[in-house]
């Protein structure tokens, strides 16, 4: 007879009082820190408790998440809902689309990108040097040919620039990758000016990438807002979900047309599903995350919140100019840029810089005291 299943050895006491102590300064120093959190595009202040059950399971999401897996321990039918969500909400086209669950937007634009390579080997990839710093790095691993754009000053990609280099390369498929709310400004590529250019050079071939990772999430809820989606003719979109929708893990959506998909999938026998994605493994608590964000707030819930975070935002704007400080925005965006800070304001407020400007997110956490807060420090700490 086999012998009974044993648990994996464990201290008797569990962690030490020493490790116990360590992990409490850790939180509360990171609980800290979460106060002067404006630098960067992450949502705080979620309540995922409902889910910590599921932490005790080894969840994996391997391979296609619309396909059967020999793989009994997954979320996968959490993970489609979730999907089925982002792609009503970017309009893409009924039984031609296809999707999952990433780790985040670096991983959605290099699916982007490697799903425009497949189609067009010898491709140029067109991109604006506001263009995260992710994307030249999936670029080398892709091994793409590329070239940067210029941008304009706000941080839009600068049209005359891509006109002219597409004509200079006429025979080559271009793939453009559109930036849907850039690092530093939070500026809107347009990707209908940009059919419009390809229409005018009578480009036929092509593939547009839009990486949407934080504005995915504000501009489907603001009237007016540029379109930027499958109705505006991208051929694959990605969002993060930890940045607007928040969480405490690094994850996002890539969205794709399924006609472009199909060229990649791979039969894999040894987990009985098709290998479509980038990774192998893939993380089955992340949809669960989601989906518990998307069911508890719905569009109205995020329509609000956006509503809130841009009016905190003009009110951001104005009260730095109200102290001297030539701080901006672009339209519809809750990205507030400002002069380079002080380093004492830097390392305080953990400000993201490039060159001579800084940045802060008006995140639906963010208050108006913090706001307060911040710009009097700028005040009293000149550059």
């Amino acid at each position: 007879m086999l012998p009974p299943p044993v648990e994996m050895a464990k201290c008797p006491t569990g962690l030490g009082a020493a490790d116990r102590a360590r992990l409490d300064f850790l939180y509360e120093q990171l609980q800290r820190q979460l106060r002067t959190f404006v630098g960067y595009p992450c949502t705080a202040g979620f309540d995922y408790s409902d889910l910590f059950r599921f932490l005790a399971l080894p969840l994996n999401n391997v391979g296609d998440p619309f396909t059967r897996c020999t793989i009994q321990m997954h979320t996968r039918a959490i993970e489609r809902e979730v999907l089925e969500w982002f792609a009503a909400l970017y309009h893409a086209p009924a039984g031609e689309w296809w999707g999952y669950v990433t780790n985040g937007g670096t991983e959605g634009n290099m699916y982007g990108l490697y799903l425009a390579r497949e189609l067009y080997p010898q491709g140029i990839v067109y991109y604006s040097q506001d263009t995260h710093y992710s994307v030249s790095k999936n670029l080398r691993m892709l091994r793409m040919q590329h070239i940067m754009l210029k941008s304009q000053p706000h941080g839009e990609l600068d049209y005359d620039d891509l006109r002219e280099t597409l004509r200079l390369h006429r025979d080559t498929p271009p793939i453009l990758f559109a930036n849907i709310g850039t690092t530093m400004r939070e500026a809107h590529d347009d990707v209908g000016r940009i059919h419009a250019i390809l229409r005018e050079l009578a480009i036929p071939e092509f593939y547009i990438h839009a990486d949407a990772a934080l504005c995915g999430m504000t501009l489907p809820f603001v009237e007016g807002a540029p379109r930027f989606d499958f109705r505006a003719g991208v051929h694959s979109l990605s969002v993060s979900g930890h940045k607007f929708i928040g969480a405490p893990i690094p994850c996002g959506v890539v969205l794709a047309l399924k006609r472009h998909v199909d060229r990649v999938a791979r039969s894999v026998e040894y987990v009985g599903t098709l290998d479509t994605t980038v990774t192998g493994s893939r993380n089955g608590f992340t949809p669960l995350i989601l989906w518990h964000a998307l069911r508890t707030y719905g569009r109205e819930g995020f329509a609000r919140a956006v509503g809130a975070c841009l009016a905190r935002a003009e009110y951001a704007v104005a009260a730095f100019r109200r102290r001297g400080i030539a701080a901006w925005r672009n339209p519809h965006a809750i990205t507030v840029v400002l002069p380079r800070p002080a380093p004492a304001v830097l390392a305080k407020w953990q400000i993201a810089v490039h060159e001579c400007v800084g940045h802060i997110l008006i995140m639906p956490h963010i208050t108006t005291a913090q706001i307060d807060e911040l710009v009097d420090d700028c005040a009293a700490h000149p550059a």
